[in-house]
């Protein structure tokens, strides 16, 4: 019997997800008052077409790497906050050996826009010490999730990237 949890396409998808992850995460969008990060947008889709492990490794891993290399205080919020969005989506989406469903998809990036936002919020109020600094960053973290979740989403199943995506070995 084939196993096709850890082919060697499979990883390389994971790693290429990963990479641009930790590239997304590096840089923002600059927009009054802060930065847009757009690696929710990777976070999210790898989650939808991934199972809980290999989301994880992009999400939450892929965040981790990113925060090491350019800005390290909030590298292990980072860890668990889109390490646990990222299982989530994958497990509330389900089974990836078919095309996942839109309105369960919906409510996986929900959930993980959730997730993330409380996750970011509590962690900024412990590393920086200052609740308000957190309650300050609320509205990035809020629009970041939200972008991260439609567009992810928009890609999945209103772009033809839908078709390449399940040539990827499934669980």
């Amino acid at each position: 019997m084939k196993n096709t949890f850890f082919s060697t396409k499979k990883l390389c998808f994971v790693a290429l997800f990963t990479a641009i992850n930790v590239a997304f995460s590096s840089f923002g969008v600059p927009v009054p008052g802060g930065h847009l990060y757009l690696n929710d947008i990777v976070i999210c889709f790898a989650a939808l077409i991934f199972d809980p492990f290999s989301a994880f490794i992009v999400g939450g891993v892929g965040a981790f790497l990113g925060d090491l290399i350019f800005y390290p205080a909030p590298m292990f919020v980072s860890l668990v906050t889109h390490g646990l969005q990222a299982v989530a989506i994958s497990l509330i989406v389900g089974r990836k050996s078919e095309s996942p469903k839109f309105l369960r998809s919906v409510l996986a990036v929900t959930a993980g826009a959730l997730i993330m936002v409380v996750g970011y919020s509590l962690g900024r109020a412990y590393i920086y010490s200052t609740p308000e600094y957190a309650i300050l960053k609320l509205p990035y973290q809020i629009l970041q999730a939200v972008t991260g979740a439609v567009v992810a989403l928009v890609l999945l199943f209103k772009s033809p990237v839908k078709r390449f995506v399940y040539d990827i070995p499934k669980e």
